[in-house]
């Protein structure tokens, strides 16, 4: 049987019972053959077009007065197109996916940094191993819930029972923490008043290192002792109408401005945190002398598009200029 044979009418339907080849058949096929291309999903937008493009370059042969033979090699060579797309795009798929994965890996251990807690932890190391089980919007969704309950297991504004108790930003405008200074809260409405009247300073990030270690082995006390020393130190480096908040128990806020540039106030910052010594601490009812590493992030005001910014640089700015 020949191409012709192969698209020719039903037999049923044909006058005398014969069959009645259908009119040009070649341009049937070619139909076919674009209707084909058109259906194939877009994946990679370069390999798509250039498929397009060999299927169509292909399709216009067939209408050509040429042995069956010719013929069905140029359906084959279609056949061929249509195998080398599919292959591409399932390459290009399990890149992506291997790609995402990672994606996905670098910023959950990166927040599990931010907050204080250990990737190597149960829970944490358990979420991280299973990102690469996740293969379908199903699986996706389940590790979705599972990876909210981890971060928020009491409710929207709970906490992972892992992260350091040293990290969780300070939303107040009290004053009733260990550093004796405004909470976050008013820094943020600080940073509003600024933006809101066109002004520009600079937001500066000073990170207290090794609390967690020094509350381990000498208790909150000794934490909070720290945290008010470097308060203190800070409050008396500054020029006095510089404003610092406490951001968190292991970081205070500085709201600078007034400053000539970035460079300077860099240089200036640096020279404070050098002068940082030892202090004095309370560790079992004795006073000992602690030097708490400071370091610190600069992040320009006008960069921020609004006060509440103020919660993703701090998340962002991760370690800063240790002294």
């Amino acid at each position: 049987m020949n191409l012709r044979q192969i698209t020719s009418r039903d037999p049923s339907h044909s006058s005398g019972g014969k069959a009645a080849e259908t009119p040009n058949s070649e341009r049937f096929l070619t139909l076919v053959v674009e209707g084909a291309a058109l259906g194939v999903p877009e994946v990679d937008g370069e390999a798509y077009k250039e498929f397009r493009e060999r299927v169509a370059k292909s399709a216009l042969r067939l209408p050509d007065h040429i042995p069956d033979e010719e013929k069905l090699a140029q359906i084959r060579a279609v056949l061929h197109e249509f195998e080398n797309y599919r292959d591409r795009s399932d390459g290009e798929l399990r890149n992506r996916t291997t790609e995402w994965r990672a994606l996905v890996s670098l910023l959950f251990t990166e927040l599990l940094k931010s907050l204080g807690i250990v990737p190597s932890a149960a829970n944490a190391e358990q979420l991280l191993r299973k990102i690469a089980g996740v293969t379908s919007s199903a699986s996706i969704e389940d590790y979705r819930q599972k990876m909210e309950s981890f971060l928020h297991p009491d409710g929207a504004n709970s906490t992972p029972a892992e992260a350091s108790q040293f990290q969780t930003a300070d939303h107040t405008t009290a004053n009733d923490n260990a550093a004796g200074l405004r909470g976050g809260g008013s820094a943020i409405e600080h940073v509003k008043r600024i933006l809101e009247g066109g002004g520009k300073g600079f937001i500066v990030l000073f990170r207290l290192s090794c609390l967690n270690m020094i509350n381990q082995r000498f208790g909150p006390e000794a934490v909070e002792d720290c945290l008010m020393a470097v308060a203190a130190f800070l409050t008396q480096s500054l020029h006095s109408d510089d404003a610092i908040y406490h951001w968190s128990d292991s970081s205070l806020l500085t709201i600078l401005q007034g400053r000539a540039n970035e460079q300077i106030l860099t240089a200036e910052l640096e020279r404070i945190a050098m002068q940082n010594r030892e202090a004095a601490v309370n560790i079992g009812g004795r006073s000992t002398m602690l030097r708490i590493p400071i370091t610190f992030d600069l992040t320009p005001i006008e960069r921020l598009q609004s006060a509440e910014d103020l919660y993703k640089i701090t998340l962002l700015t991760n370690g800063g200029r240790a002294r």
